[in-house]
């Protein structure tokens, strides 16, 4: 079993980071294979909606994209983190689901013309075990949560549900201060255990 994390903070070692860790580390506990990417340092940009990706089955854009997606790929189970600055997620996770989900959507379908309908196939991501981990200081994480959901759920994962929302408070004052909120490391584990239980019964 092979769980990925996907930090999509500018800050390598922040909130978002620890509450991820809080995840995958649990997610160790029980025999998992962990790993954690930071968006930070790579450079990826939007998508181009340049269509390359419809003949060559990939994406034809050259940057840091490319490897992310290849390991996303490989990984049982996701775990998006975004902080939550204005109410959405984060430009970085923006850029990276956008070219995950336009690739990822052709790499597997035809492009149709006009006048023909489509019966999607499935997508890269089928069967993959998705989960939000979102991040405020005090609040506006319901928007970003729903965005990573509503991106999950286009392209055909298996969402994982929780006992409460896997939000995180934490930050006020620029603090870096995610081992403070006690229900947040509780909703963690708890969300490793139910990933864990959910990839052991898509593999029995």
């Amino acid at each position: 079993m092979y769980i990925l994390g996907i930090n999509g903070s500018p800050r390598e070692s922040g909130n978002t980071q620890a509450f991820l860790d809080m995840t995958l580390n649990r997610a160790a506990e029980l025999g998992a294979e962990t790993k954690s990417i930071w968006l930070g340092d790579k450079n990826i940009k939007g998508c181009r909606a340049c269509y390359g990706c419809v003949q060559a089955k990939k994406c034809v854009y050259e940057d840091d994209f490319q490897p992310i997606f290849d390991e996303i790929l490989k990984a049982d189970a996701i775990l998006l983190g975004s902080p939550t600055y204005h109410a959405s997620m984060t430009a970085d996770m923006k850029a990276l689901l956008d070219r995950c989900g336009f690739c990822g959507r052709w790499a597997s379908s035809p492009m149709k013309s006009t006048g023909e309908s489509y019966q999607w196939a499935a997508s890269v991501f089928s069967g993959k075990v998705v989960a939000p981990i979102t991040v405020a200081r005090r609040t506006g994480q319901v928007m970003a949560f729903a965005e990573m959901l509503i991106w999950a759920a286009a392209n055909d994962c298996i969402i994982v549900g929780n006992s409460y929302w896997n939000m995180g408070v934490a930050g006020k004052g620029g603090a870096i201060n995610a081992e403070e909120d006690a229900e947040g490391i509780g909703i963690m584990q708890g969300l490793a255990d139910r990933i864990v239980n959910m990839v052991n019964k898509l593999n029995a």
